[in-house]
């Protein structure tokens, strides 16, 4: 399975960026994230998300 996950400005909540990695991915690029205290948000990816 493929995840969306987007990051979000500090500020505002707006995007800053998106890439789709597969599901083994996911934990590492948390754990960077709450290391640094940045925000995500994670969701299934489209099946035509590349």
């Amino acid at each position: 399975m493929r995840f969306e996950i987007m990051r979000l400005d500090d500020v505002n909540g707006t995007l800053v960026d998106s890439t789709v990695v597969d599901a083994a991915s996911v934990n590492r690029i948390v754990q960077q994230a709450a290391a640094i205290g940045q925000r995500l948000w994670i969701r299934p990816a489209d099946s035509s998300a590349s």
